[in-house]
Formats: structure tokens, C-alpha cells, sequence
């Protein structure tokens, strides 16, 4: 299946695995809030037992240095697309709250930033994330 809309994770290459892990599932998180048509029907198994839906399509994940998601951002702002975004900051926070004073407190060009989530027309998200590979 073909989707018109493409979700695409960028995660810094060079974070511990946990932190990798949780990056990438705030980011999952802020895709599935900003764009809720994007979450399917709840699952359900042969023995009547009911499960949270998930995001109805494929989550692509690259990896990136720090210049490239810096790019990768700037590419999407460009393009009017507004992302999720995570920084290493945040990972010293202990609440949702205390994550937007992390970001509100720096300028955009001083983010230290180490995920970053699009959802966008296909094409528009191949020309964000244009040079990076799928995270290894």
C-alpha cells in the first residue's frame, strides 16, 4: 500500500540505545497528537482482548549527526512543515513541562537538538531528509 503522507523519525547517530529508544517514542508521540487521522482503529485479539490503535502507517527512521538534523530542520521549516522535536536537554528533565522550558530557553540555531519527527506529503519529506540513511 502506497500512503500520500510519509512519517519520518531523525535520530542523532552517536546517543546510548536508551536514549535512542525514548527519543524516538516522544517523537512517535508528538506525530500521532499533531496528526490524530494518522492513528487507525484499536487492535483486538481472537480471544476478545482489546489493544491501543497505533499509527496506521510505516515509520521511517534515519540516523544524523548534529549539522544534519540542524539541516533536516531547517528543510522542514522551509518547507512548512512543522516538526516534533526532541534535544538533549530534555533528557535532564523529569516532566512534560519542564521539556518546553528546555526549548523555550534557546534560540532555534542554538538547539542541541537530538531527534526530530515530520509528517508530510511524501515528496516534501524525501527532500527533508534527502543525504541520510536509515539508522543502523
Amino acid at each position: 500500500m502506497q500512503f500520500d503522507t510519509k512519517v519520518a523519525l531523525v535520530i542523532r547517530s552517536d546517543l546510548e540505545t536508551w536514549q535512542k529508544l525514548n527519543v524516538a517514542a516522544f517523537l512517535a508521540s508528538g506525530i500521532a497528537a499533531a496528526f490524530p487521522e494518522c492513528v487507525g482503529e484499536p487492535y483486538g485479539d481472537k480471544s476478545g482482548t482489546r489493544y491501543h490503535a497505533l499509527i496506521g502507517q510505516p515509520i521511517l527512521i534515519y540516523g544524523a549527526d548534529r549539522p544534519a538534523l540542524s539541516r533536516a530542520l531547517e528543510r522542514a521549516l522551509a518547507r512548512d512543515v512543522k516538526p516534533a522535536v526532541y534535544t538533549e536537554d530534555m533528557f535532564k528533565t523529569t516532566h512534560d513541562e519542564a521539556n518546553r522550558a528546555a526549548v523555550q530557553a534557546v534560540i532555534r540555531a542554538d538547539l542541541n537538538l537530538v531527534g526530530l519527527a515530520f509528517r508530510a506529503e511524501r515528496k516534501v519529506v524525501d527532500k527533508i531528509v534527502d543525504g541520510l540513511k536509515f539508522h543502523a
